[in-house]
């Protein structure tokens, strides 16, 4: 695992994980699946459109996120505040 990549959801993140977090977060994961920091140029729009990707999934990761602890469930992310 990259060790630059945190977790996004509460409690290890204290408060709501931004899109910045979870783009910076899908960029290392990028980074290091392609072994390139920085692509060249005839690779910049699959390795942008992978982070893209990346950051989609995870935005949609944490927002269906649930959990449960103390007896009661608490729901996690954007979702949470959503009824």
């Amino acid at each position: 695992m990259c060790r630059s990549i945190k977790t996004l959801r509460p409690p290890a993140l204290p408060g709501e994980a931004t899109e910045d977090d979870m783009r910076a977060a899908a960029l290392q994961y990028v980074r290091k699946v392609s072994g390139f920091r920085v692509p060249a140029a005839h690779n910049r729009e699959v390795f942008d459109r992978a982070v893209d990707e990346i950051a989609e999934a995870t935005r949609r990761l944490l927002d269906g996120i649930e959990v449960r602890g103390g007896g009661a469930g608490r729901a996690v992310g954007r979702a949470a505040g959503r009824e």
